[in-house]
């Protein structure tokens, strides 16, 4: 408060997490974590197919329409930015989202006669990779994210110029597992290319400091049964209303319990909102205390 009678509305937190009126674009936000920000943005727009039917805004001020698209190469990119740009003029809000582990075989958990003491047992499990999903899992979870954000830029410019003192940002969905020392149980493609992701957030952040486009990361946590949101992802299915389940997610967590849909929310509106304009360039770790508890770089 500067002086008698100044108002301290700017403090109230419908002033500094509100999203209305702004135009956000979610990738991979029909399942999962996508769902989550999809859902918490909805309020004022985020785009997805299967969501428009099942969770269309309660309170009458969102819109949610489909666009679907390809993000994994350049082309599918510069497609998507097309039909977006057809549809609208800005652009306030990327969120990076769409990602992909198909590690599945390699996991430490899957392979009972994994020895970790013999360097011959380590050989033969990891030489079980091959380069095809080593590219595919870059590819989708780090060049997606150059190549949309890259395309995207000049529709998030504009979106500078329509809300008074608010900046667009660009917002990657990431995961602990590219902050872990730990492999992310035998998942070595992804976890590496989550901590490219989170070096990227930063690079592009440094970058784009002049533009007033802000990039940011959520780490979500992932990798085991006792530190995950539970996804598509991580549960192999979801539900009929495309929300997925794990029972046992989260016991071995300090928080006692898995991610949830409000703890996504948090973070994505945080950053989305004026409350996260003074952010750029940071790394938000929703994890349940997963970090603490494990060696990491954080």
């Amino acid at each position: 408060m500067s002086g008698p009678g100044a108002s301290n509305d700017a403090l109230l937190a419908s002033n500094l997490f509100s999203v209305e009126g702004m135009v956000c674009l979610v990738t991979g936000g029909a399942t999962g974590i996508g769902l989550m920000c999809t859902q918490a943005l909805a309020t004022n727009g985020a785009k997805l197919e299967k969501v428009a039917q099942l969770y269309k805004p309660s309170s009458g001020k969102g819109q949610i329409i489909p666009l679907p698209g390809d993000v994994s190469d350049k082309a599918g990119c510069q497609k998507l930015t097309q039909d977006f740009s057809a549809k609208e003029s800005a652009l306030h809000l990327l969120v990076n989202n769409a990602g992909i582990a198909i590690e599945e075989p390699l996991k430490f958990s899957n392979n009972e006669s994994l020895d970790f003491s013999s360097a011959e047992s380590i050989s033969q499990h990891l030489l079980q990779a091959d380069t095809e999903t080593w590219l595919k899992t870059y590819q989708t979870n780090t060049q997606a994210i150059y190549m949309l954000s890259a395309c995207m830029l000049p529709l998030l410019a504009k979106g500078n110029e329509t809300f008074r003192g608010y900046t667009s940002s660009i917002v990657n969905i990431t995961s602990i597992s590219g902050i872990m020392k730990t492999p992310s149980s035998g998942q070595f493609a992804y976890a590496a290319s989550k901590a490219a992701a989170i070096q990227l957030t930063r690079n592009l952040a440094n970058t784009l400091t002049k533009t007033k486009i802000r990039v940011n990361s959520i780490a979500v946590s992932a990798g085991k049964q006792t530190d995950i949101f539970p996804s598509e992802m991580t549960a192999k299915e979801s539900a009929d209303n495309n929300k997925s389940e794990l029972p046992e997610a989260g016991k071995g967590l300090p928080a006692g319990r898995p991610g949830k849909d409000e703890d996504m929310a948090a973070s994505i509106l945080f950053l989305a909102g004026r409350g996260g304009v003074f952010y750029n360039g940071s790394i938000l770790t929703p994890d349940g205390g997963a970090t603490l508890t494990n060696p990491s770089s954080m």
